[in-house]
Formats: structure tokens, sequence, C-alpha cells
């Protein structure tokens, strides 16, 4: 067998968390970081937004490319549903904040915050790295309930799916979860 492919097996089996997304029932890492909504940069704490409900917290490779634009506009059309369920959307990219000012305007409509994660510390955190590019966050969504939980992740490179997923998995809880 050629020697690359050979330590690239063995790379994969002595480090398969590089890999692979935080699963169901992890605790989510909180963390506080430089995100901007409409243009208009704070500071978001993934705590402070678990007060007011469950948190929808998808990770994409950059803004302004193709997949990660039709992402965007999807939880923008989303975003006042997952409201009404009292759930907030934050996106997360490599992109320093100036990209995501604008990035937010343009292809997040105003909607729903984006973060940066420039040394992809939280990119890192929740076991989002894409393997074959490590500059970039894989396509990751999680869904967070209030107690810091994992309640769903999903990961895929296609946008096709993450919104409807996140969207079932928040109503799953918001109906497991009467007020």
């Amino acid at each position: 067998m050629n020697r690359f492919i050979v330590a690239l097996l063995i790379g994969m089996a002595c480090a398969p968390t590089a890999w692979s997304a935080l699963k169901v029932g992890d605790k989510a890492p909180d963390f506080s970081t430089e995100a901007t909504l409409a243009g208009k940069p704070f500071k978001f704490s993934l705590a402070d937004a678990l007060k007011k409900g469950p948190v929808v917290l998808y990770f994409y490779p950059a803004a302004f490319t193709p997949g990660c634009t039709v992402e965007a506009h999807e939880f923008a059309e989303a975003t006042d549903k997952f409201k009404a369920l009292g759930a907030t959307v934050i996106g997360v990219s490599h992109d320093k904040i100036d990209v995501l000012n604008r990035f937010s305007v343009q292809e997040c409509r105003n909607k729903f915050a984006v973060a940066a994660d420039p040394e992809k510390k939280i990119t890192t955190a929740y076991d989002a790295v894409l393997f074959i590019k490590p500059e970039y966050a894989n396509r990751t969504s999680y869904v967070i309930s209030p107690e810091g939980k994992i309640i769903y992740e999903y990961t895929a490179m296609s946008p096709d799916k993450h919104v409807a997923n996140t969207m079932a998995a928040v109503q799953a809880w918001v109906t497991a979860h009467p007020h």
C-alpha cells in the first residue's frame, strides 16, 4: 500500500475527533466573540443567548462564497420562524469582522448575526474544522439547548438541509419543553 495512504489511515485512527463534530448530549463549549448584525458589530455571548432559548450555531467556510451565500439566504428567510420558537441563530466563520459587516447586510439580510473566528478557536472547540482545508470551517450546524447541551448536529458541505434540519430540531425541542 502507498506510504501516503498508510500515513493518512494511521493519522485518522489516532485523531478521530479532528474530523468529527460534537455529538448530541455533549456540553456545548461556551464562547464570546465579536459578531455583527445588520453591519453593526457587538459582543456575542453564547451563555447570554442561551438564557433566551435554544441557539442554532452554524459554521460555514467563508463569507461571499456560493454555498455560504445560499445558506445565509436560507437562514435569513427562516430567522423569523426561529425567533417565534424562541431560538437565536448565529453563523461562525474565519472571516474578519469587516468582511462580516458586509456579509451580515448583503447575504444575511440584516436578519441574524454572524461571528468572527479568525483564529478558529470556536471552530476548533466545536470540532468544525474542515479536514481537507483546515483554514476553513466545515459546514456544521448545531442546536444547543438552553442548558448548554448539544441537542442536534448536522455536517454536510451542501447547504441544502441545514436550515430545515435545525428548524425541525428546534421545533422538536420546543414541543418537548412547553413553557
